[in-house]
């Protein structure tokens, strides 16, 4: 996602809300207080017994695809709700950044900032809360990530235990390439426990890191593909005739979201188990099948041997 500029205001300049206590450093690359864990999960459990994530101010940054300096500016234009305090250190969860994308969303369909504060305190203090409830309904549906992915903070000596000889300048500048780490100041953070974990074994297995870098290319541009596949036949044969969604489209959109996340990653999970079975059998067939060149140059030795014997006799 690229970072949306806003429309009425200018994040790159002027003065910005801080994060933590009066007279550390200000700036957009600055730290939010001493080294902690990336996203973290929070004690206390969603109601489906999964531990909710929790987001320093670089980290929900880049979940939410914006730079730390405008979200320092949404923060004072009272765009996001305040953080939670852990001494010095900001916590943010998985509301800020459905408000984030719900803002970008909005931004990318025409509103200003200004209207985007006004719909929230609308909502927020009740006044023509359908309306505003609404539009912002896009936090649940439209902008809550389908992903469960938990950001892992590495230090270089981390990163080369996960590979070993393997973390070169041409590995590290794929890695980066694909969106898989990003630098923040001297450790590295991946951007999935899940990816860093199936890399990690697949080089173990003994492929290279840069082979599974290139597969991990291919299979990003396939997901990029079937995620286009998925959204076009929503917009395409349920929102046809949509050209802007009113709110009773925003409701219906919400509920075939809903529905359609569990179905999306089950057809995805369920090809991709039966292609790997036609694919193992196909190869194993393969190995066990003679050469055609050895059997023809069996076949030729055992002809000649019958023809020298006959001759003899």
């Amino acid at each position: 996602m690229v970072d949306s500029a806003p429309k009425d205001s200018t994040p790159d300049g002027g003065t910005h809300g801080r994060d933590d206590a009066p007279g550390r450093p200000s700036g957009p690359d600055r730290p939010d207080g001493p080294e902690q864990p990336a996203a973290r999960e929070a004690e206390a459990p969603d109601p489906d017994g999964r531990a909710p994530v929790e987001y320093r101010t670089a980290e929900l940054a880049r979940a939410a695809g914006i730079t730390v300096r405008t979200l320092r500016f949404y923060r004072e234009r009272k765009l996001l709700p305040p953080p939670r305090r852990e001494g010095r250190i900001a916590w943010y969860n998985e509301h800020h950044l459905a408000r984030l994308r719900t803002i970008s969303e909005l931004l990318a369909r025409g509103h200003t900032l200004g209207g985007i504060a006004d719909l929230i305190d609308a909502f927020e203090k009740g006044r023509d809360a359908s309306r505003a409830a609404e539009l912002l309904g896009l936090e649940s549906a439209l902008t809550s990530p389908w992903s469960e992915e938990t950001p892992v903070r590495l230090t270089p000596e981390d990163l080369a235990a996960h590979f070993p000889d393997e973390v070169t300048s041409e590995n590290l500048a794929a890695a980066l390439d694909l969106g898989y780490i990003a630098v923040d100041g001297d450790e590295v953070v991946h951007v999935s426990h899940r990816l860093l974990d199936a890399s990690t074994a697949l080089v173990r297995e003994g492929i290279p890191l840069a082979a599974v870098l290139d597969a991990g290319r291919v299979v990003r541009e396939h997901a990029d593909a079937i995620a286009d596949l998925f959204t076009s036949l929503v917009r395409a044969r349920l929102f046809t005739d949509v050209p802007t969604l009113s709110p009773a489209d925003l409701r219906r959109l919400n509920e075939v979201m809903d529905r359609l996340r569990p179905l999306a990653k089950q057809v995805v999970d369920a090809e991709l188990a039966l292609a790997m079975d036609r694919r193992v059998r196909a190869e194993v067939e393969n190995w066990s099948r003679p050469r055609d060149g050895a059997a023809d140059a069996g076949g030729t030795g055992d002809a000649g041997d019958a023809g020298d014997d006959s001759a003899g006799a």
